[in-house]
């Protein structure tokens, strides 16, 4: 048994799974996308299996090809998740907000009713907006890197000072006197900074937690700072153990030079599995789900990757000895290594390509036991805090994790038996914050 123990978030994605094809998966409800009893039922399932959060990652555009395919993003994360706190106790609950085109005071009022509506469970994912097309909805263009970047800094630092406007023990509720708050303590806060500013204070009280966690997912020296100085948890997208540690060392360094205890910051790797009866069944629900993608454009794709000049032609034959001994990883690519060992197993194009080795995580397709391997050899591996888990489709996965995967971390002690608490805090070991940290943080210019 090991005293540490893996953090593991869920992703939603649309309404039915990660995958393109979900929708299409036997059983699934195709109103999937707006129907909340639906969510209701998943959020519950991820429950009952102790999963610490649930997230929802959110880009305000409208960015896949409906022809073929159901919705990426969700209808309106904040909506959802306040369906999801009423119908849930203690899982936590993290949706992505952009600090680019959100108000810092928009941002602070939202989050903080979610975090007292929730009794202390809301998580802000703080990014940046690098979608020109959703720059667009705002009728506006992408800022600089560094300009994104400097306006990201003042809305954090505004929104949890407006998050810590009230006193903790501003509210009264005194009948007998008369006096329902104590406005002494409930101050404006008065920011102003180059790019953002606010009065405040909000109408809002304490959450059992005080205030929301920050969370983090944007990469670079700039997203690095951005999660060292506010952020209690990271989402990451390496796709190798060497690649993992690395980058959980940088973000570890990063929170140290920022005054903080590394330990406060968890790194999630994103994590795509498709849990089946076996590894044969996970491969054909995987080629079945690739049915909605275009094959022909991800071949030539995999071509790239393993240096070889591929059509779709040959997509049902694998390669062959002359091709596998010309065949060369991409250095620019670190999925690449991946895919040409699974082609040099054997494999048709198409089964290469169902193994997931195009996919924007590393997926694990076969078994539960095959799928807490994988998690273990990670995370033992130091390779991370825990994981953000991509399921492939929602309507049976979600049941398949929390009753097959979990079980099975849990019997090696990587994973707890219950919560240890009742807020997002708890579950992450997140210290206590109310307001502006004073450890890191300079009040944008008043």
């Amino acid at each position: 048994m090991t005293s540490r123990q893996m953090v593991l978030g869920m992703q939603f994605s649309g309404g039915y799974g990660a995958e393109p094809g979900a929708w299409r998966l036997p059983g699934a409800n195709l109103n999937s996308y707006t129907d909340m009893d639906q969510f209701v039922r998943y959020a519950q399932a991820a429950e009952r299996g102790k999963v610490q959060l649930l997230f929802i990652a959110d880009t305000p555009v409208l960015d896949m090809d409906l022809d073929h395919q159901a919705p990426h993003h969700m209808i309106d994360p904040m909506l959802l998740l306040t369906v999801l706190a009423r119908e849930t106790e203690r899982i936590g609950l993290v949706t992505t907000a952009s600090t680019t085109f959100s108000e810092p005071y928009n941002l602070a009022r939202q989050f903080k009713a979610l975090d007292v509506i929730s009794h202390g469970r809301a998580g802000w994912n703080a990014v940046t907006t690098s979608d020109p097309a959703a720059a667009a909805n705002f009728g506006a263009t992408i800022p600089p890197r560094a300009e994104k970047y400097e306006r990201a800094h003042e809305v954090i630092q505004i929104v949890q000072a407006l998050w810590g406007s009230w006193e903790k023990d501003a509210l009264l509720l005194d009948v007998e006197n008369k006096r329902y708050a104590d406005m002494d303590k409930i101050q404006p806060v008065n920011l102003q900074g180059k790019h953002v500013a606010s009065r405040g204070p909000l109408p809002i009280p304490p959450s059992e937690q005080g205030q929301p966690v920050i969370f983090q997912a944007g990469g670079g020296s700039y997203g690095l700072e951005i999660a060292g100085r506010y952020a209690s948890g990271v989402y990451a997208n390496p796709y190798t153990v060497e690649d993992a540690r690395a980058q959980r060392e940088a973000l570890r360094d990063a929170a140290k030079r920022a005054g903080r205890d590394p330990d406060e910051v968890k790194m999630l790797a994103g994590f795509m599995p498709t849990i089946a009866a076996s590894r044969q069944a996970a491969l054909e629900r995987r080629r079945f789900l690739d049915e909605v993608v275009d094959l022909h454009q991800r071949v030539r794709y995999l071509g790239a990757m393993i240096g070889l000049p591929l059509g779709p032609g040959r997509l049902d034959e694998p390669l062959t000895a002359e091709q596998l001994a010309d065949a060369v990883p991409s250095p620019h690519d670190p999925r690449s290594a991946r895919a040409l060992e699974v082609a040099r197993q054997g494999w048709t194009l198409r089964d290469v390509i169902a193994h997931g080795v195009i996919d924007y995580h590393p997926v694990v397709a076969g078994t539960a036991a095959d799928v807490a391997d994988h998690m273990q050899e990670w995370f033992e591996a130091g390779a991370c805090d825990g994981f953000s888990i991509a399921l492939d489709g929602f309507h049976d996965g979600f049941d398949a994790f929390s009753d097959q995967v979990v079980p099975i971390l849990q019997e090696r002690g990587l994973f707890h038996e219950d919560y240890e608490g009742s807020t997002l805090r708890d579950h992450l070991g997140a210290p206590e914050q109310y307001g502006l940290d004073p450890r890191v943080t300079k009040p944008a210019r008043s």
